[in-house]
Order: C-alpha cells, then sequence, then structure tokens
C-alpha cells in the first residue's frame, strides 16, 4: 500500500521545501522503505525549460528527457533513486492536458472547470506511474496563500479525503523568525500560516519550523496549541554547516519517527552511517583547493546547483574541501583581468550556457588552462568553447566559433537537425519552438579504450545526460586532431563528438554532456572525483 506526504510551505518561499522533502525521503528509505518522490510546481509554464536561470536556477535533467526543477536534483542526490518525467509536473502542464482532453470530447459536452476537470488532473499524475513504493513524497512548489497554488491544494486536500488520513501525511514548512530588537523567536507567522492552511480544508499533520535559533520549550508548545498538534509533531528544523547534515538533524528531532507514528509503522531506526561519514569528511577534510568556475550566472549560484554540489562530492571523494571562486566570463575581455582572476586557482571549470554573452571570456579561461597547464574541465557549452578555442590557437583557423552567435568562417560548433537515440532518428527544426526541442535526456557514449576518461570511467561505453542544441562539428575533427586534441569519446553512430582531451596536459577535458546531473554524495561522478584531485596534485605544485 502506498502513502503520501504532501510537503507545503508558509510564511516565505526559499524555507528549502525540497530540501525537506530529500532528507526525509532519506530517512524513510534509510528505515528500508522504498520511496518516490514528485514536484508539482504552479507556475504556467509547461516546464522551466525557457525559463532564465536567474527567474529559476537551473534546469534539472532527467534521464527519459525531461527539463525540471532543481529540486528534482536534491531527491536524486539524497535517494538515489533515478527521477523520471511522471515526477514533474507544472499548473501549465496540467492545463495543457485538460484542455487537449476537451478539445477531443472527453468531457462528453460538460463545462469543464477547476474543480473537478483541473483538480483531477492533478490527482492522476499524483498517483500515476508508480509501481511498488512505500511512499511518494510530494512536495508543492509556491507558498500557501498563492492564488497559483490553489489548485493543487484543494486536490491534496480531496486526496486526504479520498484515501483517508492512513494513507496521507500534510507537512507545512514555515518560519520561526528570530527578532533582534525583541531578541526573541516569534510564533505568529507559523500560527499565520497554519490557519491558511486550514481554512483551505488542510490541517497540517506535522510542522516542520525553520528557524535559526533553537526554538524553547514554552514556544512549541504555544505553536503546538494554535495550530491543533501535539507537541511531538512541531519539529525545529535549524540551520546546519551542509546541506547534507538535515537527515540527520531531522532525526535527532524526531521528524521520521513521527511520521511512521501517523501511519502506525514500526520500522527499525535508520542506518545513517554514511550520511554521518559524509558530514564528516566535508567537516574535517584533509586538505582545500580552489576551483574557479568561469560562467555567465555566477550571481545566482542555484544557476549552477548541481554543479557546486557535484564539486563538494569530488572534494568527499578525495577528503578535501573545494572553495568555489565564481567569476563572470564577461569581466575577461581584458587578458590582464583574466590573469589577475585566475592567478592561483587550482582548477578551471567552464560550464554549460547558452547565448554569445561570455563567450570570449570562457575561450580565455580556455585557454589560460591549456597553456598554464591547469586542470580544465569544460561541460557542454565549456567543451563547445575549448574546442573553439584549439581550433583558433592551435590549428590556426582565424574567424572559428560556433553558428549559435551567427556565421563564422570555420563553423567548428554548428546546429545539429538529427541525430539518433537507440534505434530512432529524431530531428529538430531550426525555427521550431524552443521549449523541449533539444538533445536531452540520457544519451550513450563509446569511449576509446587507452584514452584518460577510459580509465577515468574504467569502461568503454557509458550513458550521460544532455541539455544542449549545438554539437562540436564532427567535420573538423581530423584538424583538431592533427594539433593534439584528442576525440576520445564518440557516440555510437561515431557522427556526434561527447569527450575531447589533450593527452599531454595534466588534466584537460570537455564533456558535451552534464555529468553533475548524476553526482550523488555517497556515490561522486568519477570525473568530478578526478578532476579534484588532479586539482590537488595542482595544488602541491603551487
Amino acid at each position: 500500500m502506498t502513502r503520501f506526504i504532501f510537503i507545503t510551505g508558509g510564511v516565505v518561499s526559499s524555507l528549502g521545501k525540497g530540501l525537506s522533502s530529500a532528507a526525509l525521503g532519506a530517512l524513510l528509505q534509510a528505515r528500508g522503505f522504498k520511496v518516490r518522490l514528485r514536484k508539482l510546481d504552479p507556475y504556467l509554464n509547461v516546464d522551466p525549460g525557457t525559463m532564465s536561470p536567474y527567474q529559476h536556477g537551473e534546469v534539472y535533467v532527467t534521464d527519459d528527457g525531461a527539463e525540471t526543477d532543481l529540486d528534482l536534483g536534491h531527491y536524486e542526490r539524497y535517494v538515489g533513486v533515478a527521477a523520471r518525467r511522471s515526477d514533474s509536473v507544472t499548473t501549465g502542464r496540467i492545463y495543457s492536458t485538460v484542455i487537449g482532453r476537451e478539445r477531443r470530447g472527453e468531457y462528453l459536452g460538460a463545462t469543464v472547470q477547476v474543480i473537478p476537470h483541473v483538480t483531477d488532473a492533478i490527482k492522476e499524475f499524483i498517483q500515476a506511474d508508480l509501481a511498488d513504493e512505500d511512499f511518494v513524497l510530494c512536495e508543492i512548489g509556491g507558498t500557501v496563500g498563492d492564488i497559483e497554488s490553489l489548485p493543487f491544494l484543494e486536490a491534496i486536500r480531496q486526496l486526504g479525503n479520498e484515501l483517508g488520513r492512513e494513507r496521507v501525511l500534510f507537512v507545512h514548512l514555515t518560519l520561526v523568525p528570530w527578532i533582534a530588537s525583541a531578541g526573541e523567536l516569534k510564533t505568529k507567522p507559523t500560527q499565520h500560516s497554519a490557519k491558511e492552511l486550514l481554512g483551505l480544508g488542510i490541517q497540517p499533520d506535522i510542522l516542520l519550523c525553520r528557524c535559526e535559533r533553537p526554538i524553547p520549550p514554552s514556544a512549541r508548545k504555544k505553536i503546538a496549541l494554535f495550530c491543533n498538534l501535539r507537541e511531538s509533531r512541531v519539529i525545529p528544523a535549524l540551520d546546519v554547516d551542509t546541506i547534507y547534515a538535515v537527515p540527520g538533524a531531522y532525526h535527532a528531532e524526531g521528524f521520521d519517527r513521527e511520521v511512521c507514528t501517523h501511519f502506525g509503522i514500526a520500522a527499525p531506526e535508520p542506518d545513517l552511517e554514511r550520511w554521518n561519514e559524509i558530514v564528516s569528511r566535508i567537516s574535517k577534510p584533509e586538505g582545500r583547493v580552489t576551483i574557479a568556475i568561469v560562467g555567465k550566472y555566477t550571481h545566482l549560484p542555484d544557476s549552477y546547483k548541481s554543479l557546486a554540489e557535484a564539486m563538494t562530492h569530488g572534494g568527499i571523494a578525495n577528503n578535501v574541501g573545494v572553495d568555489v571562486d565564481w567569476i563572470d566570463s564577461e569581466v575577461f575581455e581584458a587578458e590582464a583581468e583574466v590573469l589577475r582572476q585566475l592567478d592561483g586557482v587550482h582548477g578551471i571549470i567552464v560550464p554549460g550556457g547558452f547565448g554569445e554573452r561570455g563567450s570570449e571570456g570562457k575561450i580565455a579561461a580556455a585557454r589560460f588552462a591549456r597553456e598554464r597547464r591547469l586542470p580544465y574541465f569544460g561541460i557542454c557549452f565549456g567543451m563547445q568553447m575549448a574546442v573553439i578555442e584549439a581550433a583558433r590557437h592551435l590549428a590556426g583557423l582565424r574567424g572559428a566559433g560556433s553558428t549559435e552567435f551567427g556565421p563564422c568562417d570555420h563553423p567548428v560548433v554548428g546546429l545539429m537537425t538529427e541525430w539518433v537515440r537507440g534505434n530512432t532518428l529524431e530531428r529538430r527544426e531550426s525555427e521550431g519552438d524552443l521549449g523541449g526541442t533539444m538533445r536531452l535526456g540520457a544519451y550513450e557514449a563509446v569511449l576509446a579504450p587507452d584514452s584518460r576518461v577510459g580509465e577515468i570511467y574504467a569502461t568503454t561505453r557509458i550513458s550521460e545526460r544532455h541539455r544542449h542544441r549545438y554539437e562540436v562539428n564532427i567535420g573538423y575533427k581530423q584538424t583538431l586532431e592533427a594539433t593534439g586534441m584528442r576525440f576520445s569519446g564518440m557516440s555510437p553512430d561515431g557522427m556526434l563528438p561527447e569527450i575531447v582531451e589533450l593527452p599531454d596536459h595534466p588534466w584537460f577535458i570537455g564533456v558535451q554532456f552534464h555529468p553533475e546531473l548524476k553526482s550523488k554524495p555517497f556515490d561522486p561522478h568519477p570525473l568530478f572525483a578526478s578532476f579534484v584531485r588532479a586539482a590537488v596534485d595542482q595544488s602541491r605544485l603551487v
């Protein structure tokens, strides 16, 4: 019997519903349960694929090619269960489904309304594509009180009645702020948020209270009294030094115990040894390295959330701390600025991105790493910029560039309009929709057995997740390889370059995919583990 846990948020946004959902999922998994996590977002976009990173952070991509909210990355990193397209839905996708059904006459002439048609579609999504999961945790995006969230809240209220409280639990995440001038924590925001939720017909079963200081027993008792809960159901969620300490902190406060009590489940205590080991390695590293990430969205670190976490995982694998120096690639117009900002770093990453803005700075960063023999990791766009740099300065191809930026003399990077996935030929129209039209999701690559990446992966065939429209032009492969750059990973049909490397460099690798999307704290991606190890070696040379 599958049980459903719905996580809502109140008072303010960005309290950490995604991390809370992931941490609870990890605790239930550690107790021996099979879990699945889902995200219901209230915005009207069909998915976040066309949204600016400054609007919504990074776009997380699943194996089956869905562009989703970054919280699905937290889910995968904490529970290790690969997310699917069916684990993410938005208001836009729900309404598209309902309107499509109306156009096909599936409602038999009925007046189509939010209740029951939209709420029914939401309930279908929540319960679809499940197997033998013990728990499904559904995070409701936005904040209670937002107009756009109302259909989702109504849908989960209905599910609570239809499935019964023995199969449904409501967790509400709120803020208990510290008011410095008064010298105390204030409970009123939490009380009002719980009241707002109750006015929509949902009585929260557990309150998860974000706070920066311990909640005194008197305040906890007051919250429980006014929110109609037992004190044990008011769970403090204090700030911690690393997000990977959250499962342990929640367990210490009895969060997972109260969940099991609600459902009447007798479960063994969770084994948190691996989480304790992760926290220990992060808090007590044996050394530190500094990595420069040269990107165009560096003013909002959530734009590279998975990348930042993958760097932490690479540090865990090598028992070192990783200090990230976020650098805006647009500042690299002058060579002196490149030297100033990159001097002293132990490795350089140029991550994914779109558009011409900042591209010359990324090319300059690749050149700096190549010439100074610094470890370089080019990811997606970062690989393309490394190839353009090699074409210009090693192969002597003046005017080498990408057709993404306009016409150029040597289009070493260009738009690929068709490719093979398995046994299927997929096509893209250059003037078609932007949303969902990239090479998305998991694709296989074949590695040269005697290459550096072959050694790192310890295999000759891999599967990695992609999100891009442009590809390195296979027509320039022979010219570039003559300069010493090796195309060490190719698509199975040999038409799409997936990995390039410089064999005579300490560590210089560019990949067309996004390895950060598959890295986990308890299973660091081999490329990040190897890259950080190279940075450690570099730090010993300085």
